[in-house]
């Protein structure tokens, strides 16, 4: 089905559906927006537990597509999580940040007056196809079963040695470069830290770079232009109710 419309409203027996992430918001605050509502309107009186989950995790600063399942479905979420994705966004030259986006100020400068155009297209081009990477200090990553951007915020002196990862980057696009603005498309496999991926670009240009906007545009073959937005759909399941008055969306 178009996971956009509903054909259902079992949420226990289990839905998909498509949802554009709005900024500032965590992906477990977008599930937890949708459990409550789900849980308020839908389900029996006295009924509390509701499984509600997403595919793939989006940082609060980024937007875009974010693949929600409730019910009995929660067990389909791999099969979204697995699949390629595609990014657009910016990162800015001349900087560098801990989380290796806009979250924080740079903590370092560069000079960016020896950067050209030429130089950012072939350092980008070196970083396409099977490459090493190692996931940002302000990342869900796991580590000794703590999320690791929780230990960091608790303790920023904190010494963490990641492991770095094999992931694929099958194209990278420069839709604008003005310098130190570079606009980007990435499609990408499973597991790619775009925010890491601008971060290694700066450092082999001898130089920094971290981003300052980042929207995924799609998962497979789910594009973020046929989901929801987040306070259109809790408006929607308002409307579909039981006992309220049905009204169709266009």
């Amino acid at each position: 089905m178009e996971l956009k419309e509903l054909d259902s409203y079992n949420f226990q027996e289990g839905v998909v559906l498509l949802i554009d992430k709005p900024i500032d918001y965590t992906s477990f605050d977008v599930v937890a927006r949708i459990r409550n509502k789900v849980r308020s309107l839908f389900l029996a009186s006295g009924t509390k537990k509701i499984k509600v989950g997403h595919a793939g995790t989006l940082d609060p600063l980024a937007t875009g597509l974010l693949i929600i399942a409730t019910g009995k479905m929660t067990k389909s979420l791999a099969k979204f999580t697995n699949q390629d994705k595609e990014y657009e966004g910016t990162f800015i030259l001349g900087g560098s940040t801990p989380s290796y986006d806009a979250e924080f100020p740079p903590d370092k400068t560069f000079d960016t007056s020896n950067l050209t155009e030429r130089m950012v297209k072939e350092v980008t081009e070196k970083f396409i196809g099977e490459i090493w990477q190692k996931p940002p200090l302000y990342s869900a990553v796991k580590v000794g079963g703590q999320r690791l951007y929780k230990k960091v915020r608790k303790n920023k002196d904190a010494k963490v040695e990641l492991p770095p990862r094999e992931v694929e980057i099958h194209e990278i696009e420069l839709t604008r470069i003005d310098i130190p603005n570079v606009d980007f498309r990435v499609r990408c496999g499973s597991g790619t830290y775009i925010r890491s991926l601008a971060h290694d670009i700066g450092q082999e240009l001898n130089n920094g770079a971290y981003l300052s906007a980042l929207r995924r545009t799609m998962i497979g073959d789910y594009h973020v232009d046929d989901a929801w937005q987040l306070e259109e759909f809790l408006e929607h399941l308002e409307q579909k109710a039981p006992g309220k008055t049905i009204k169709s969306k266009t």
